[in-house]
């Protein structure tokens, strides 16, 4: 069951479920895109093909809120909102150690590697840049709240793993990683409406799931 936090008739704000594709890819899982679609086309009875634009992305083991575009004219008003960072994306995540220090800003040039399916800090590569805060921390562990300024992919991963503190339970760039969910998501997710130019703004709960449930906020 998809949580529909938002729907009108040029967008569709959804909180993203951990371990769902945001689209179709290689393992030939239900993904995302696919499932709202589904939706659309029934619950309005629509023949044919169903137009969902794909604006933004999270990670698949990655869980949040995120905003489809019902028509190609939101998806390229949206994808300009993006383009020239009036989205605002808050993320919470839990790293390994005690983050010093408690708050600042990350930046970095990031190089993604397409065969590999993974990221690196490359001065060939693009800006990437983050703000952060410590929230709290318990049992060698940071709760953090990020603003992601640039959406590079893997780019929060990628980020504090360089600096030596790993996102919990992240497989790809945590060598000591658990086999549990990542402890990264996406509670808060800013914009103006691409018709309307009301700014909207959608936030969910931290989940539920360790180690997030070892904090409060």
């Amino acid at each position: 069951m998809i949580n529909i936090l938002y729907e009108d008739n040029h967008l569709l704000v959804v909180e993203k479920k951990p371990n769902i594709p945001v689209q179709a890819d290689d393992s030939k899982d239900e993904d995302l895109l696919s499932i709202l679609k589904k939706y659309l086309k029934e619950k309005y009875n629509k023949p044919g093909n169903v137009y969902l634009g794909l604006v933004h992305r999270l990670d698949r083991p990655v869980g949040g809120v995120m905003v489809f575009a019902k028509t190609s004219k939101a998806a390229s008003r949206l994808s300009e909102q993006i383009r020239n960072h009036q989205f605002q994306k808050i993320y919470y995540a839990v790293v390994e150690g005690l983050l010093k220090p408690n708050k600042g800003i990350l930046e970095d040039k990031l190089l993604k590697d397409h065969k590999n399916n993974i990221t690196k800090i490359d001065e060939k590569g693009k800006e990437a840049i983050l703000e952060y805060e410590v929230i709290n921390y318990k049992n060698n562990l940071s709760l953090v709240k990020i603003n992601l300024k640039t959406g590079r992919s893997h780019q929060i991963r990628v980020q504090f793993s360089s600096r030596g503190y790993p996102l919990y339970a992240d497989q790809r760039y945590n060598k000591n990683s658990k086999k549990s969910q990542i402890a990264l998501y996406s509670i808060l997710l800013s914009f103006y409406h691409p018709i309307t130019k009301d700014k909207l703004e959608f936030k969910i709960p931290l989940p539920n799931f360790y180690p997030f449930n070892l904090f409060e906020i």
